[in-house]
């Protein structure tokens, strides 16, 4: 009798301390399970980041408590340590704690309701734009204010106050890395009339949100580019002067702050195509805080993005003297100013090739000059090259940027008439301050659009959509002069600045764009496509096909496009090859285009793209091959060309594989004449016959490359080096085995030509004159 009492004290100790589910003071926390997290609609969170820790409370909620689940492992037992000097920590919980303390529930119906961003989400960009309501707007819509109050009690960034009207607000929160709990407070004065004197129920919420900065994209690297000789200083009426000077201390702050709302405004967009908060990000170093004014003014250190200030070799004078002429008209030398720039900025990054940079430059001398009507020193350009992709704008508005968070409402809110004397009203549609910032910011921009290798587009930023730019920070806006008349009471997400949908598309597979989630791309960046008959085309990438424009002769806009983009947050699947048939594609056009010449441009997932310049013209004849009369009716086709085919005394080649027809031979090797240049490939087959392509020059013998034909191995196509001319070539095989490059491994550009699914190699086709100068290879079914 003693032993079963023993049991069962023993037994219910046991009982009470293996539910490690139960906390001190006997509570169940509440916990949502592990399939609520994963299918929550539009997350951007991947939900092994819902709970940072992993704590028990992320986990219990799904087990279940009627038994038929077993309890949990009990955890190990803490081990209680005198406390030391050591601050080594690790804070993993979204709450910055052991897990126990959890956002408080709303305090009230009128609390602030974020729609914008889920809680618990993962971003990549220091300032986030939310957008939210307050009770039900169409009940009861009220006017009042948002405070954003930060979780370090204003310790890592000060509150900052937002305007509510008619019960919609936006806010821009600044994170810091890690976890961050916001909290938001709504007053109003038609609340507190009915309060009777009685202090108001305070109307609060609360959001966590885990800030996680990028490292492994190249940066966009910001530079004020100024004269040798020059004073640093920009154009500003005397008032703005007097009142927060225009040195280039006051440049840095307000080129900072512009440079984040480009950021915050592109991971908003991005968002919303579906593509998640991506965004490009910036370099940064540690300095005096400016995003915030009571940072600037006590000189609080922070790790903000860093501006670079480069001086030019050219005079002040000089560059002031290729001026900009108002309402597009002609530049004398607006071209000069990009080229200047791109000198300055390749010679202080020391852009090695190979080593790309992204560059968005401010010239920080233009002038208005309001007697000429020109903007001296300044030019709107962007472009991007092998080396340097670079946008360049001048400081004409700079004086209405905004320095700082809290100046954002103010600025695009200031409806202060443009003084032409001593700044421009650029384009005639910067009539008032909180214009100019629109058309400042936003142009500059619409050339860090082209930067990122943007056209222009039918609507968005790439069309001067930016003259709304404030709407995207604003719920109400002021009186425009651009069209004289008073601006929207409230902004509605419809009524923003947008970036076009192909805009949306390019970023998504640009190296500045990718986060941590992506998948690795394959080595093979390049794009393939064939004629296969019956008015079809075969297009295949190993990093997937993006997306296709289609265009008419007509269209300077892109108006048309097939997207292949399946919309995830965290990855994006694209197939590897796709069908286009010229019947669905000349559908899709107007009615008075449906006979026109069409062209294709393919973006495949590795940023790269190729051009088929007339659809009608590849799908012709004379890119179908006459098979032996073996294949019966089988046809050959011809895959795109490398090389220009231009070499004196170039002749067209054509082998079609003997192998591929007589089913007594039997490919066993091949053997690659090659010196600088691809000469000839010779294929051998088992009963000693041979067939060449080109010439046996270059390395005598050449270099022989045997198929393993116990195994059935056959070729399946090339990797080639090509320009103007066939540098070098690398036989691809069934097997996967790859021969290595034969010839120039690092001349010209790398491409892929090898058979689609469902199709086989026949030949190759192309040109030699004293090399090979042009390049194809036929598939048939």
């Amino acid at each position: 009798m003693p032993f079963f009492k023993e049991l069962r004290r023993r037994s219910k100790a046991s009982f009470r301390t293996s539910d490690s589910s139960t906390e001190s003071n006997g509570t169940v926390p509440t916990a949502k399970s592990s399939s609520t997290l994963n299918s929550t609609p539009g997350s951007t969170t991947p939900p092994s980041t819902y709970y940072a820790n992993g704590s028990s409370h992320n986990v219990l909620g799904s087990v279940k408590s009627n038994g038929d689940t077993p309890p949990p492992i009990p955890q190990r037992p803490s081990v209680m340590v005198p406390s030391s000097n050591r601050n080594s920590m690790i804070a993993l919980s979204p709450s910055g704690s052991n897990g126990t303390i959890r956002v408080p529930p709303p305090t009230s119906m009128y609390a602030p309701r974020v729609t914008s961003i889920l809680d618990n989400s993962v971003v990549h960009h220091k300032l986030l734009l939310v957008n939210g309501e307050i009770g039900d707007p169409n009940q009861k819509p009220m006017d009042g204010n948002l405070t954003v109050h930060h979780d370090k009690d204003g310790q890592a960034f000060p509150p900052t106050n937002w305007p509510v009207s008619d019960s919609y607000f936006k806010a821009l929160i600044y994170l810091s890395p890690g976890w961050n709990r916001i909290r938001f407070d709504f007053t109003s004065p038609s609340l507190s009339r009915h309060s009777n004197g009685v202090t108001p129920t305070m109307h609060s919420s609360y959001i966590m949100l885990n800030y996680l900065p990028l490292n492994s994209a190249p940066p966009l690297q910001l530079v004020i580019l100024v004269g040798k000789d020059s004073p640093c200083t920009y154009d500003a009426v005397p008032q703005r002067i007097q009142n927060e000077g225009n040195d280039l201390s006051m440049a840095i702050r307000k080129f900072r702050m512009a440079a984040h709302l480009w950021q915050t405004f592109t991971a908003e967009q991005m968002y919303r195509h579906k593509f998640g908060r991506r965004c490009f990000r910036f370099e940064e170093e540690w300095q005096t805080g400016t995003l915030s004014i009571r940072d600037w003014e006590i000189g609080t250190m922070k790790n903000e993005t860093r501006i670079h200030v480069v001086r030019s070799d050219r005079t002040t004078e000089e560059l002031q003297s290729l001026e900009y002429a108002q309402q597009y008209g002609p530049a004398a030398k607006k071209g000069d100013l990009y080229s200047i720039a791109a000198d300055a900025v390749k010679k202080h990054f020391n852009i090695r090739p190979g080593q790309k940079q992204y560059v968005a430059c401010m010239l920080l001398d233009s002038h208005w000059d309001p007697d000429a009507g020109t903007i001296r020193g300044h030019a709107a350009l962007g472009g991007t090259g092998d080396d340097l992709g670079l946008a360049i704008f001048g400081s004409h508005a700079l004086q209405s940027y905004p320095s700082s968070i809290e100046e954002i409402v103010p600025a695009f809110s200031d409806c202060t008439r443009t003084d032409t004397k001593y700044v421009a009203n650029d384009c005639n549609e910067s009539g008032s301050s909180w214009e100019a910032a629109n058309i400042g910011i936003g142009a500059h921009l619409h050339e860090v659009g082209h930067l990122f290798g943007c056209p222009h587009q039918e609507n968005g930023v790439m069309l001067r959509d930016y003259v709304r730019l404030n709407r995207t920070f604003l719920v109400r806006e002021p009186f425009s002069t651009r069209t004289k008349s008073q601006g929207l009471p409230i902004c509605r997400p419809e009524d923003e600045c947008a970036w076009h949908r192909l805009d949306a598309l390019r970023f998504r597979h640009h190296p500045c764009f990718r986060i941590p989630s992506d998948e690795s791309l394959p080595q093979d960046d390049s794009i393939q496509y064939f004629p296969v008959g019956n008015g079809s085309v075969i297009c295949s990438a190993a990093s997937g096909i993006a997306f296709v424009e289609i265009r008419t002769p007509d269209d300077e806009l892109c108006r048309q496009w097939l997207d292949f983009t399946t919309t995830d947050p965290r990855r994006s699947v694209m197939p590897r090859q796709i069908s286009l048939a010229e019947a669905d594609i000349r559908a899709r056009l107007p009615e008075d285009k449906k006979k026109a010449k069409v062209s294709l441009t393919i973006f495949c997932g590795s940023s790269r793209s190729e051009q088929i310049e007339d659809l009608e013209d590849l799908l012709s004849k004379k890119n179908i091959v006459a098979l032996p009369h073996s294949f019966d009716t089988r046809l050959g086709f011809r895959s795109k060309k490398l090389g220009h085919s231009q070499l004196e005394g170039s002749q067209p080649i054509e082998l079609i594989l003997e192998s591929t027809h007589l089913q007594t031979k039997l490919l066993t090797s091949v053997r690659v004449y090659s010196g600088y240049a691809l000469d000839g490939i010779e294929f051998c087959y088992e009963d000693g016959h041979s067939q060449l392509f080109g010439k046996r020059g270059g390395k005598p013998g050449g270099d022989e490359f045997f198929l393993d034909t116990r195994r059935g191995e056959t070729i399946l196509g090339f990797y080639l080096r090509a320009g103007l001319w066939i540098d070098g070539i690398e036989i691809l095989t069934s097997t996967g085995r790859r021969s290595g490059v034969f010839g120039n491994a690092t001349g010209g550009s790398g491409h892929t030509l090898m058979a689609p699914r469902g199709y086989s190699l026949a030949g190759i086709s192309g040109s030699c004159g004293s090399w090979v100068d042009g390049f194809q290879i036929i598939i048939t079914r």
